[in-house]
């Protein structure tokens, strides 16, 4: 009987005995799933960030609805969710005539799609409807998509998270799971295709609970899944296939008892999907916001005043702040965006600095001079503009692919860790700052910001040009042979992007590479770390094998590889000997392959006189490290035999 605790009773009629060391375990069909379910998420390997639930501080976006406002648009959208066919079973068209009156019947569509420009508060929308929805029991997963946040922004572990919260939410679920994973072992690895996964993981599973118990999940209403920042996926592709699958899914079984809300903003391989038959369009831009809008802004002034000594003495003696006008101008001034209306706010009352001694009441007409976000965020970096190290310091919050803490910033730098807070301390209008150097992981509040810095026209000083990518690599691959075999999270971070920095740095033709500039004098590298010449050297062989079997460009890669060699193995620079036994893991693509590389007479002359010096400098230097291996040099075309995990200069020279 439902609500009895079980109960268990041991040798009733026993006398007279006695009982040494009894182990007795106790486990109910509840626990025991609950087990299976912990075990089979282990197995999933979910992102652990990419849900409703996670810290927003540092896994943005950091957006929530202010109490009280955006309610037409959350009851739109759970209307939406909430309503059921009026005649269950019939399909999309079919008519019936009742009383001499014709009834089309329209299943509710299964996709609601809502899209906005940047900052008006679709990521916020998206986590009132979680927590709406999860409230109710309803919510079967969510996922919020993040630029340069790891796999956030990727669908690489995107079916197998939103697969754990299937399990969390339809334990029931949990053994089709798991048989899934037995029948397919394979099924979480990278190379199977999305649908393959999605269907596996997610929608059959679901549908295959839902028609075993059809009264109850009819009675409780349909599911949701809310996906949130789909335009901030950086696989396009990955994105139409997961799109297609969705509709053709609801295709397929139109009477399923499941809802998928989507929010993003307007991409063109998004938008020519989901405009179609069968998904619910909303444009956010289309719900009124100034009365939201002025509701935050003066619940969050008032707020504010009541722990400001200095908002509080000025109040006592001028009276109201900010003025009924004041208040009129910056909603006037903000218009219907809530990124910038936060921003604002964060500006205008944010504490004095040495940098800026200025208060909230002289800030807030300055405000009213800003055009936009542009120039909100123009006037917080100015902050910190002067400031040692601080572009640098900017360009590699924007580029970076995941978020690192302070200290990782610093040891990738290599600067100190207080320089680095000392820049952002000044900035924390538009980036979370932890507050530790170790913990927590240094985020912008907005990927705005990010658009903002990496587009010239709009940053104009602060642009962060895609050349940087080539500052990163080099700093990560100086850090990662300063920490070799340290756990920390810029040698891990090192490891795992450097291939990124560097094919982003080096996107333009490698025919022009012995004359770029940006690569042989670069500007503003720090110069006590691994010799450049080293990293070119370095670099250039990976790009000669990444690049295979695009061809044209090999021999400068070879003759540029050979030279920055010599130069590197002449350096005095005592971390070359490091460099020459050091291996470091590359992500190469064509591994095992044997190629051929065609040299003119002139350009065999200059590698091999390249070489020759290099052989005589480590032959000098190093002779416990050389290791020559037998090479032809007499013939114009070079066969080496190339399958590498990793390399060390010594391969690089090894393999000339």
């Amino acid at each position: 009987m439902a609500g009895v605790s079980p109960s268990i009773t041991i040798y009733p009629n026993a006398r007279d005995f006695r009982i040494q060391q009894q182990n007795i375990y106790i486990a109910t069909g509840s626990q025991y799933l609950s087990n299976r379910r912990l075990d089979l998420i282990h197995r999933l390997n979910p992102i652990p960030d990419a849900s409703h639930t996670r810290n927003r501080k540092t896994s943005p976006p950091d957006s929530e609805c202010f109490p009280g406002t955006r309610k037409e648009a959350v009851q739109d959208i759970t209307t939406w969710a909430d309503a059921t066919d009026s005649a269950p079973g019939t399909e999309q068209g079919v008519t019936e005539t009742i009383s001499a009156t014709v009834v089309v019947y329209t299943p509710t569509p299964h996709i609601y799609w809502l899209h906005g420009f940047a900052g008006s508060g679709k990521s916020a929308i998206s986590l009132k409807i979680s927590n709406v929805f999860e409230e109710s029991g309803r919510l079967l997963a969510s996922y919020f998509f993040f630029r340069n946040a790891g796999d956030r922004c990727t669908l690489n572990r995107f079916a197998a998270t939103l697969s754990s919260q299937l399990a969390s939410a339809l334990p029931a679920t949990v053994p089709l799971l798991e048989a899934a994973l037995r029948v397919d072992p394979g099924l979480l690895h990278s190379g199977v295709s999305l649908t393959r996964q999605m269907e596996r993981l997610v929608y059959e599973p679901f549908r295959a609970v839902m028609q075993g118990d059809i009264e109850e999940a009819s009675a409780k209403g349909p599911f949701i899944i809310i996906i949130d920042g789909l335009d901030e996926s950086e696989d396009k592709r990955g994105v139409e296939e997961l799109i297609d699958q969705m509709l053709d899914f609801f295709e397929r079984h139109p009477t399923i008892p499941l809802r998928i809300f989507i929010a993003s903003r307007v991409e063109q391989h998004i938008r020519a999907r989901l405009e179609v038959d069968g998904v619910r369009l909303s444009d956010l831009n289309s719900y009124k916001t100034r009365g939201d809008i002025n509701k935050f802004l003066g619940a969050s002034f008032h707020a504010v005043a009541k722990r400001d000594r200095v908002i509080r003495a000025y109040v006592r003696a001028h009276g109201e702040w900010p003025t009924r006008s004041d208040m009129y101008h910056l909603g006037e001034h903000i218009g219907e965006s809530f990124v910038l209306a936060s921003s604002i706010f964060k500006f205008i009352v944010y504490p004095a600095t040495e940098d800026d001694p200025s208060t909230p009441m002289e800030r807030l007409p300055r405000t009213l001079q800003m055009n936009g976000l542009d120039s909100l965020y123009s006037q917080t970096l100015a902050r910190s503009q002067h400031l040692p190290h601080f572009c640098n310091i900017i360009s590699t919050i924007a580029l970076l692919r995941e978020p690192l803490p302070i200290a990782g910033i610093s040891s990738l730098l290599g600067i100190e860790a207080f320089e680095v807070v000392s820049v952002l301390l000044n900035l924390q209008a538009i980036i979370h700052v932890p507050g530790t150097d170790e913990e927590g992981s240094v985020t912008i509040y907005h990927t705005s910001l990010r658009d903002f810095l990496t587009t010239e026209g709009r940053s104009r000083l602060f642009f962060v040009p895609l050349s940087f990518h080539l500052h990163l690599s080099y700093h990560l691959i100086s850090s990662i042979f300063e920490n070799l075999g340290v756990y920390r999270p810029t040698y891990n971070y090192g490891t795992w992007c450097l291939a990124h920095h560097w094919r982003e740095a080096s996107a333009e033709s490698y025919a022009c590479i012995s004359t770029n500039e940006q690569l042989n004098a670069p500007h503003s590298l720090r110069a006590n770390r691994l010799p450049y010449c080293a990293f070119l050297c370095h670099m250039l062989l990976y790009s000669l094998l990444d690049n295979f079997p695009v061809t044209g460009s090999f021999p400068s890669l070879f003759t540029e590889c050979a030279k920055q060699l010599v130069r590197a193995v002449e350096c005095p620079d005592p971390r070359i000997k490091l460099w020459l036994e050091a291996g470091m893991n590359f992500d190469i693509v064509n591994r095992g392959i044997n190629f051929h590389i065609k040299l003119t007479e002139r350009t065999q002359q200059i590698v091999q006189h390249d070489l020759r010096r290099a052989s005589t400098a480590i032959s000098a230097k190093f002779p416990d490290i050389l290791d020559l291996r037998s090479r032809s040099t007499t013939h114009e075309n070079w066969s080496h035999d190339l399958s590498v995990d990793s390399i060390s200069g010594i391969d690089i020279f090894s393999n000339g």
